[in-house]
């Protein structure tokens, strides 16, 4: 069952390693690789957080505001990149055990997509987290970017 503080693991720094496809709705497209440095800050007693990622390869940052709803028992996940400044639709859903899925829709290059969102693998110094699109009503997914976050070394 989800709870309030099921993003506790994800408070603090990480170094990520990005895969992203070329072509997000082409599941044959090439995979591109980058790292990435993302820090996060709880908020509202870890009912609410928010991270911040940068990714030099790209020239970009985002930032992601996540806020646990009491009444459903549900996360949403609030996406905003640099270059836009705009805030994407939300993604909500929540965990069970160490796998988070969080569903919604958004449009990419003028398409109706369903986005998926899935973190799996938590521990207090790991987890992944991928996207994935779907244009056939969630028949098919094409995940077209995954993020393998890990603590940096103590210095």
């Amino acid at each position: 069952m989800s709870s309030p503080h099921d993003f506790d693991f994800f408070h603090g720094a990480w170094q990520v390693l990005n895969r992203r496809r070329t072509d997000f709705l082409d599941p044959g497209s090439d995979w591109e690789e980058f790292p990435a440095t993302s820090r996060c800050r709880p908020l509202f007693d870890g009912a609410a957080n928010i991270d911040e990622i940068d990714m030099p390869h790209l020239g970009a940052k985002g930032l992601t505001l996540r806020l646990f709803d009491h009444e459903t028992g549900q996360w949403s996940l609030n996406w905003s990149a640099s270059r836009s400044g705009k805030l994407f639709p939300p993604v909500t859903g929540r965990f069970e055990g160490d796998r988070g899925e969080f569903y919604g829709d958004d449009a990419y290059r003028g398409k109706d997509v369903r986005v998926r969102f899935v973190w799996s693998g938590v521990s207090p110094t790991a987890a992944r987290w991928e996207q994935a699109f779907s244009v056939d009503g969630e028949r098919t997914w094409v995940t077209n970017w995954t993020m393998d976050f890990r603590r940096p070394p103590a210095s």
